[in-house]
């Protein structure tokens, strides 16, 4: 009983902070980055998965949801506690599917990569994108005659676009423009498959760069755009944002799961 009791404190201490933990994340990057709307609507839908958590948390050390008396009040709070179970498990899964996929990095080599953008953030690069440039130009010394394809469109407000602001991080790096192929259009990582096909065939195998908790929907996306073969080559993300980003991924794949987007 005394280690059931820890065990709760621990969870609800640990949910706690991790809700603290995501606003101070997410608060930042929605004040930064170009696509506002739609980093504010991922947000709430975490806070949302943070409150299922911490519910779940206390219903573990104080049997929140079936205090109340009345035969009535009891059967409402075990269908509530179904419901919360429930969802915490579904946030599990998907955790564990996102983080699993993100740590696959293929062997093989192919002569062109994607590299996928990522909004920018007072119209510079984060952490987390030059952290895939970094990822693309080692790929580019390991193999002379590779050729990259920056895909990225949500152009700040000079109007400057991801693809274009990958190109000139690259270019300082010593990349040669005529192994760059820029795509400016795309708005999504969808539309950032969609628009490649257009460049190249997706019979050929394609390497593919982007974060590692962004993998699983990356390569989910490529297929549904008719890509055959796909090799990932994940990016590290920065230890401090990564719980927020695999939580983000998370609610992007229900979304997808529940309304088939």
């Amino acid at each position: 009983m005394k280690i059931e009791r820890l065990l709760a404190d621990f969870l609800i201490i640990l949910s706690v902070a991790f809700t603290f933990y995501i606003i101070f994340i997410m608060r930042e990057r929605i004040q930064n980055v170009v696509l506002k709307d739609a980093y504010r609507i991922v947000f709430r839908f975490e806070l949302l998965a943070c409150a299922f958590l911490i519910l779940l948390a206390l219903d573990l050390r104080f049997h929140l949801l079936t205090m109340f008396p009345g035969t009535l009040m009891k059967m409402i709070g075990w269908i509530l506690r179904i419901i919360v179970i429930f969802m915490v498990f579904v946030l599990l899964f998907f955790s564990v599917r996102i983080i699993i996929n993100g740590r696959i990095s293929s062997k093989e080599k192919t002569d062109t990569v994607l590299v996928l953008g990522l909004a920018l953030e007072n119209g510079k690069a984060n952490e987390d994108l030059l952290r895939r440039l970094d990822r693309a130009k080692l790929y580019l010394q390991e193999n002379p005659d590779g050729v990259v394809i920056l895909s990225g469109g949500n152009p700040d407000d000079m109007g400057n676009s991801e693809a274009a602001l990958m190109a000139k991080i690259l270019k300082e790096k010593g990349v040669s423009e005529d192994r760059m192929i820029l795509e400016e259009e795309a708005r999504s990582t969808k539309e950032n498959f969609e628009n490649v096909t257009k460049l190249i065939d997706p019979k050929k195998p394609l390497g593919l760069i982007t974060s590692d908790y962004h993998m699983d929907r990356a390569l989910r996306m490529a297929r549904q755009a008719g890509f055959e073969k796909v090799l990932p080559y994940s990016s590290r993300c920065p230890w401090f944002s990564y719980g927020a980003n695999v939580l983000s991924e998370v609610i992007l794949a229900i979304n997808e799961v529940t309304f088939k987007r």
